[in-house]
């Protein structure tokens, strides 16, 4: 049992800002490349200048310390530029979903009140209509730039500005960024990072990805998520030149990788269609050599399919939460390739470095002992601040002594590794008996019909709940409901199984990839005094 009174863990850097270590590349190689995207690209001393001159046309729009300025775009230089430039000043720099749409885009920028709204070329449209669902937006909101296409503003500001170096005021404890949670259910809450929990994830990370001058970083996942943006600055916060690419789109992704790219993080659903493509794909993907994936579990028979695929490319998992920054655990490259323990690629693998780790009790708040299950709580530096404007939120997820609720189960084996078994909400109670999805799903899955897999809980009379699967069919197979219900009773106890199938076209996934059970079970559960949505 580890004490709970600790001191929350220091941070693994002195560095004060997210910005520093660009200052410091600036001046050890200032001719290196630093980052590209599209047809821009800067090296170190030229984007150090470029961040200066951004940071100046915001303090000229009279941002400062405690303001915030929000970018809703898909993924571009600008945004990345903005979560340097804003928070060497004290500003923060909240990156909305652009998936968004009507009442929860409205929501987001009503909640974070930005100063300045930067809005990509396309995206006018659908944020005009959201801030004027909000009238009060309309005057909070003092200026909007317009980035990119035919009436792009963004880089003539910029070319315009006079630079500012960063502030010296700014403390590492500041916000620098606000990203806004899955919002699987309800509205979702801005998660606000300090500089000193981000540089603490890049510095905790490094080990894992490998990162260093040598590398170069494919930046492809949406900027609005850690896997996007927390990504990019690790990699940079290291020396690793950086590739931004617009969206995760096969050719720009294959592109990258022929002129250099080494290392990339993905969700499993893009390794899933890499291995999908054919030979021509799977041969060009080989390049790189160091893959991480996350934010969604990856089923066991895809897995070992890319293990075999790329047998010597570095496959590690990553899992972590918004509010940690980023990545709290990973299963190593090592780890997935030792013969020894097979069962542990199923595990979300260790802290990573700086990180502790307890597995508690929901109820008595205890830890529990050795492959028992519980929620499983974080404590690092790299925890976030709070939600913004949320405080009673942020004291239900965050203990006074630093610990972080995850709202997962998991439990661990004797080697210390995590397994991560369902969520708090999403277990299924079926008689009295603990049904945990992804035990179910990862039964499911082996079956050649089936692509992708949902478990969710659906009323019963009897019972109060039994489980339903969610299918979606492998491409070119058809589901077979009987079939796969008597599949799941080989290999499972009986209440865990199916009692019946969905087959739909694929699974509902919010921006970040993972699956909206919330809406595979809203029709089952409707009229019912209890829910589990």
């Amino acid at each position: 049992m580890q004490d709970s009174t600790l001191t929350a863990p220091q941070p693994l850097t002195t560095d004060r800002l997210i910005s520093d270590h660009i200052e410091r590349w600036a001046q050890e190689r200032p001719d290196a490349v630093a980052v590209t995207f599209q047809d821009q690209e800067y090296t170190w001393a030229q984007w150090r200048d470029r961040l200066h001159r951004v940071a100046g046309g915001l303090r000229a729009l009279g941002v400062g310390r405690g303001d915030r300025v929000a970018t809703l775009d898909l993924n571009s230089l600008a945004c990345l530029e903005l979560s340097y430039a804003a928070s060497s000043i004290g500003a923060a720099h909240v990156i909305v979903n652009w998936r968004l749409v009507g009442d929860q885009l409205a929501y987001v920028l009503d909640d974070s009140r930005p100063r300045v709204v930067f809005v990509g070329a396309g995206l006018v449209e659908p944020f005009e209509a959201a801030i004027g669902q909000v009238p009060e937006l309309d005057r909070a909101i003092e200026r909007v730039v317009v980035v990119g296409g035919e009436s792009d503003e963004y880089e003539p500001w910029v070319a315009g500005a006079e630079p500012v170096e960063p502030a010296a005021d700014v403390e590492a404890d500041d916000t620098c960024l606000v990203m806004y949670s899955s919002g699987t259910t309800g509205f979702p809450k801005g998660v606000e990072l300090s500089h000193r929990n981000i540089n603490t994830h890049s510095e905790a990370v490094k080990d894992l990805f490998n990162f260093d001058p040598s590398t170069v970083s494919l930046a492809c996942m949406p900027q609005f998520h850690v896997g996007g943006t927390c990504y990019a600055i690790a990699g940079l916060h290291h020396g690793a030149p950086t590739v931004i690419l617009r969206e995760v789109d096969p050719g720009l992704m294959f592109a990258a990788i022929a002129r250099g790219a080494t290392h990339i993080f993905l969700v499993p659903a893009v390794v899933g269609a890499l291995l999908a493509a054919g030979d021509q794909a799977i041969a060009a993907f080989s390049r790189i050599q160091c893959m991480a994936y996350g934010a969604a579990p990856m089923p066991l028979p895809m897995l070992k399919r890319a293990l075999a695929a790329w047998p010597d490319m570095r496959i590690s998992q990553v899992y972590g939460m918004t509010e940690m920054s980023g990545v709290t655990t990973a299963l190593s490259a090592e780890a997935h390739r030792d013969a020894d323990h097979p069962e542990r690629l199923t595990s979300a693998g260790l802290p990573i470095r700086g990180v502790e780790m307890r597995v508690v009790d929901p109820l008595s708040l205890e830890d529990l002992p050795v492959g028992e299950p519980g929620e499983v709580w974080f404590r690092t530096a790299q925890a976030m601040r709070g939600y913004l404007g949320k405080p009673e939120a942020t004291a239900e997820a965050k203990t006074p002594d630093g610990w972080m609720r995850t709202g997962d189960v998991g439990r661990l084996d004797d080697g210390g590794f995590l397994y991560i078994i369902d969520r708090l909400k999403d277990m299924i109670i079926s008689g009295g008996e603990n049904v945990y999805s992804p035990e179910v799903e990862n039964v499911l899955a082996a079956h050649p019909s089936v692509g992708e897999v949902a478990i969710i809980g659906v009323p019963d009379e009897r019972w109060g709940e039994v489980v339903k699967a969610v299918v979606a069919p492998a491409a070119g197979a058809t589901v077979d409901a009987g079939e796969l219900i008597a599949f799941a009773r080989e290999r499972l106890a009986h209440y865990k199984c199916p009692q019946s199938i969905d087959v739909v076209e694929a699974l509902p996934r919010n921006p970040a990839g993972k699956v909206l059970k919330r809406e595979l079970r809203r029709p089952y559960w409707e009229g019912h005094e209890r829910t589990v949505v």
